[in-house]
């Protein structure tokens, strides 16, 4: 049977001398694997299997075996033409790293509509905003994502509860027994970040690149601690490099 969904790039290997398997984030599916034949043949459209690159925005009639780990798509076309992009090595470093934590977060074949919502919304953004205002867009991405699926920090900064704890998970009133330890603006910061409501909001909470990048890593060590499939991200090494 035929299905119409929106859907999100998230990974493309290439699969024998003219096919690609690519994963997907879709909003009727959730996560899927589908097998693209005959996209890498000289005598197809380049712009077809630039289709599947990391971030692309999807509209997709697919097939829908549920006996089958690959599927099939029958039609697709781009959702979203990105305009700013593809030219910025910053927010190209950001679509790949919110890319990795969709792919290490997602229940295979589990539909998250909210989730998927908020990302596509988030890849929109992430092109239209200027590069100034996008430095917080992996903070906030994975702090969303981790919410949706379950994963939030409990409670809040308070003089009561200054402290966060990564292996209790959340705000505490007592410093953590064990590394890693946090400041106190840092737990400030961290609860700034939870409580922005939109992008405006998000581009108020002003915070250096040491700062920003110690609470990432962070966050990233709390889903390690209190998820099965995080592991290391990869594509955080390149965001190190440019994220200021």
């Amino acid at each position: 049977m035929l299905h119409k969904t929106k859907g999100i790039a998230l990974k493309a290997i290439k699969y024998g001398e003219t096919s690609l398997i690519c994963t997907v984030f879709t909003h009727q599916f959730g996560i899927q694997s589908y097998m693209v034949q005959g996209v890498r043949s000289a005598k197809v459209s380049k712009n077809r299997a630039s289709s599947f690159q990391t971030g692309t925005l999807l509209d997709l009639v697919v097939y829908l075996n549920p006996q089958k780990n690959l599927q099939r798509i029958s039609e697709l076309q781009v959702a979203y033409i990105y305009t700013g992009l593809q030219e910025s090595i910053v927010k190209n470093s950001i679509v790949l790293f919110s890319a990795d934590i969709l792919i290490r977060l997602l229940p295979e074949h589990a539909p998250l509509p909210g989730l998927f919502e908020f990302a596509f919304s988030y890849f929109v953004a992430l092109d239209q905003l200027s590069q100034h205002d996008v430095a917080n867009f992996p903070l906030y991405f994975i702090i969303n994502c981790s919410r949706e699926l379950g994963y939030e920090l409990r409670g809040d900064y308070s003089p009561e509860t200054p402290h966060l704890d990564l292996h209790e998970g959340g705000f505490s009133e007592h410093p953590p027994s064990t590394p890693p330890y946090t400041s106190n603006e840092d737990a400030i910061i961290m609860n700034r970040l939870i409580m922005a409501k939109d992008y405006d909001e998000l581009r108020l909470v002003a915070i250096n690149a040491d700062i920003r990048l110690r609470l990432l890593d962070w966050f990233i060590a709390f889903l390690q601690r209190h998820t099965q499939h995080m592991g290391n991200i990869k594509s955080l090494a390149v965001l190190r490099t440019v994220l200021h």
